[in-house]
């Protein structure tokens, strides 16, 4: 990796998926994730509902063995879950009463949340519908007026296992990344300025571009339509995930 790609000199970083997270994030005060279709979102409707969220990279054999030792609810796949599991889906923690403690394997968005963490950032969670409120919190908890934050769009993966760029998780850091400007952040790497203006692009109707884009239409298509508008209220949560000791808890910004 060539040293410019850490976009150093910059107080606001942007990149994408797990390795821009390393690479931005290396030395990040505070690293934030967005992952709109569906862990940040699922993540901001479960500490809205007063759950804690345990991050878990894999969904194999050793998430349940996990869940059981942390006293958790496992989060099913999306496609297997039944009635009255909860899943990635935001809509079955809507759906079911309110448990103290969900186990949410995710191999996007917990897996860089976790590492981030483990580099010693302070970690959050963040999408389209709680961009503001993790924007205030970040402004308020600044130790220092040179603070960096690093946003990370997660994106999602082809099938081959490389990055597909979601656009939804573009537009969710710009949103970030245009409110933190409003506040008074300054020096934004050349990447987070073209994040901040993708989203300006599409504020206006920002819902039904979510409907529209690929992961929307591929979500809708296969049944899961309510995540889709879940995800699509805009701002409305005052929740903010915050990440500490390898759980998510939500604080109120």
């Amino acid at each position: 990796m060539h040293p410019a790609h850490a976009q150093r000199p910059y107080r606001l970083r942007f990149d994408w998926g797990l390795t821009g997270a390393q690479t931005v994030g290396a030395d990040a005060d505070v690293v934030v994730v967005v992952d709109v279709l569906s862990f940040t979102t699922t993540l901001s409707v479960a500490v809205e509902s007063g759950a804690q969220v345990l991050p878990y990279r894999w969904k194999d054999e050793t998430a349940a063995r996990h869940a059981a030792q942390r006293q958790a609810v496992l989060a099913v796949g999306r496609s297997v879950a039944g009635p009255g599991d909860i899943s990635l889906s935001p809509a079955t923690i809507r759906a079911n009463p309110p448990v103290h403690r969900i186990l949410l394997p995710s191999p996007n968005g917990s897996t860089i949340s976790l590492l981030a963490g483990a580099r010693g950032a302070t970690v959050v969670g963040a999408a389209l519908r709680n961009f503001s409120a993790v924007a205030r919190w970040i402004t308020r908890s600044a130790a220092s007026p040179e603070w960096t934050v690093a946003v990370i769009a997660a994106g999602e993966k082809w099938d081959d296992g490389s990055l597909r760029p979601a656009v939804e998780d573009l537009w969710g850091a710009g949103a970030i990344l245009r409110s933190l400007k409003g506040a008074g952040f300054v020096n934004a790497s050349p990447e987070a300025e073209v994040a901040a203006a993708a989203y300006a692009a599409v504020e206006a109707d920002a819902p039904a571009a979510l409907r529209a884009c690929a992961s929307g239409r591929e979500l809708i298509e296969m049944g899961f339509g309510e995540d889709v508008e879940i995800a699509a209220e805009i701002d409305r949560c005052r929740h903010v995930p915050v990440l500490e000791g390898g759980v998510f808890s939500g604080t109120v910004a």
